[in-house]
C-alpha cells in the first residue's frame, strides 16, 4: 500500500495523486483524499502538465503569493528591504553627528561672547542665600559702541557714563516666576561701600534714589543697595544698553505690541497709534524709555510698559522658528551677547533659565508687579511700603506663591 501523501519508488508522483498505473494510464483516478483530476503522463509521454488542483499556485515559489502580493525573497512582501535598512542608519547616525556638532558649537560660541565683568563675589554684608534663583536684570543707558548719528535716530542723547534706565528682579523657583519692577526713583538707603575700582571706603549711609547707586560705583553698588534695601540676595546680574536692546529687535524682525492709547513724546522719540503694531528696534526704545506720554507722568507708568515689551519680546523670541533657525538664531543671539553684561558665575544654562522664565511671564503662567509703593518721598522720588516689600521678599525667599499685591 502506498502511503498518503508519501513518496516511493514511482508509484506516487510528487502531486500525490493516485497510483503510478493509473497515472501512466492518463485517466482520472479516484485517491484516498477524493478526486483527483490531475493527468500525469511524465513517465509513458515524457510531459509533466504541472497542474494540481490541490496546490495553490505559486504558494511555494518564488513567483508571488495568492494575495498578489511579489516575495523578493527578504521576508514578506511589506517588510523594508534589510538593504535600504542599512542605507538609512548611518544617514541617520550623520545628521545625529551634524546637529550635536551644531549644538556644541554653538554653545561655545555663546559661551565665548558673553562678558562676564561683574564681580559678586566683592559685594559686602549679602543676605543669606534663600530658595530660588534672583536675577537683577538692568537696562542702562549706555551708548558704548554708538554712533553719533545711532545716538540721534535713538534719542538717547549724548551723555557720558552710564546710568539705570530700568531694573527688575526676577525670581525663578518650583513655582510660576515672578518679575518685579524697582521703580529708578525709588527712595532708598545706600549703605556704606568699598570702591570696586579705587578700593576705597565711603563709611556713610546716603538717602536717595535708587539710580543713583548704579551711577556711584555700578552694579556692585547697585547689588548691595538693592540687597540692603530688601533683604533679598541676588544670585545673578544681567545688564543691556540702548544699543545691543534695539538690534535684539530689529534681529527678530519686531516686536508686535498692543499700544493701549495714542503716545507722542519728543523726549524719547516715541509717537504711536492706538492698537495693534510690530515696533522696531528705535520703536522699541522709545517705547520703553516713555516715560510722560501715556504712563500718567511717572515712573510706574513706564515699568509697566517696560515689562509688557520685555515679556512680549522674550516670547517672541523663544520659538522653535527662532531657536532651530540658524539665520535668526545667530544674528538674535549675537545683537545681544555683543552688549550684555553678566556677573562672573553666570553660565549659559542660567542665562537660559532668565530668558524663558519672562516668556512664562508673559503667557501668563507668571506674575508681574512693581515693588509696592506707598506714596511720594522727597526730590520727586517714591517712597516703598516696607511692610508690604517684607512680606513679599520672604514670599520670595521660601520659595513661596506671591500673593502681595502692588499698586500699580
Amino acid at each position: 500500500m502506498n502511503e498518503w501523501p508519501g513518496w516511493n519508488d514511482g508509484s506516487r508522483d510528487r502531486y500525490g495523486r493516485g497510483s503510478g498505473a493509473a497515472a501512466r494510464g492518463g485517466v482520472p483516478q479516484q485517491g484516498r483524499g477524493g478526486y483527483d483530476g490531475g493527468y500525469r503522463d511524465q513517465d509513458q509521454y515524457g510531459y509533466d502538465s504541472g497542474y494540481s488542483d490541490g496546490q495553490v499556485y505559486g504558494g511555494g515559489g518564488r513567483g508571488g503569493d495568492y494575495r498578489g502580493g511579489y516575495d523578493d525573497g527578504y521576508g514578506p512582501y511589506d517588510d523594508v528591504p534589510p538593504r535600504r535598512r542599512r542605507r538609512f542608519k548611518p544617514i541617520l547616525i550623520t545628521l545625529v553627528v551634524i546637529l550635536l556638532a551644531w549644538a556644541v558649537g554653538t554653545y561655545f560660541w555663546a559661551d565665548s561672547k558673553l562678558k562676564r565683568d561683574v564681580d559678586l563675589s566683592i559685594v559686602e554684608d549679602r543676605p543669606e542665600t534663600a530658595d530660588g534663583t534672583n536675577y537683577l536684570i538692568v537696562g542702562s543707558d549706555s551708548r558704548e559702541g554708538m554712533t553719533a548719528q545711532e545716538k540721534k535716530d535713538l534719542h538717547t542723547g549724548s551723555a557720558g557714563g552710564k546710568r539705570t534706565d530700568s531694573m527688575m528682579i526676577l525670581h525663578v523657583g518650583n513655582g510660576a516666576p515672578t518679575l518685579i519692577s524697582l521703580p529708578r526713583d525709588s527712595w532708598v538707603e545706600i549703605p556704606p561701600f568699598t570702591g570696586s575700582q579705587s578700593g576705597k571706603h565711603f563709611g556713610n549711609s546716603q538717602r536717595t534714589k535708587l539710580n543713583a547707586a548704579y551711577s556711584q560705583d555700578g552694579a556692585p553698588l547697585l547689588v548691595r543697595t538693592v540687597e540692603h534695601n530688601t533683604g533679598l540676595k541676588i544670585d545673578h546680574y544681567a545688564e543691556i544698553g540702548f544699543g545691543g536692546f534695539a538690534k535684539i529687535v530689529d534681529s527678530v524682525g519686531g516686536v508686535e505690541m498692543n499700544i493701549p492709547q495714542d503716545i507722542k513724546d519728543k523726549n524719547s522719540g516715541a509717537d504711536f497709534r492706538k492698537g495693534k503694531q510690530t515696533l522696531d528696534g528705535k520703536q522699541a526704545l522709545s517705547f520703553v524709555r516713555n516715560r510722560h506720554a501715556g504712563t500718567g507722568d511717572s515712573d510706574l507708568g513706564r515699568t509697566k510698559n517696560q515689562q509688557k515689551f520685555l515679556a512680549a519680546l522674550a516670547s517672541q523670541t523663544a520659538t522653535p522658528s527662532t531657536i532651530l533657525n540658524p539665520f535668526k538664531l545667530y544674528p538674535t543671539m549675537g545683537a545681544g551677547l555683543d552688549t550684555l553684561i553678566v556677573d562672573k558665575d553666570m553660565s549659559l544654562w542660567g542665562l537660559g533659565s532668565m530668558f524663558f522664565a519672562m516668556k512664562d511671564v508673559s503667557s501668563g503662567e507668571g506674575k508681574r508687579m512693581n515693588m509696592p509703593i506707598s506714596g511720594p518721598a522727597p526730590a520727586g522720588s517714591l517712597q516703598w511700603d516696607m511692610p508690604r516689600v517684607k512680606q513679599l521678599v520672604q514670599q520670595l525667599k521660601n520659595d513661596e506663591k506671591v500673593t502681595v499685591k502692588s499698586d500699580q
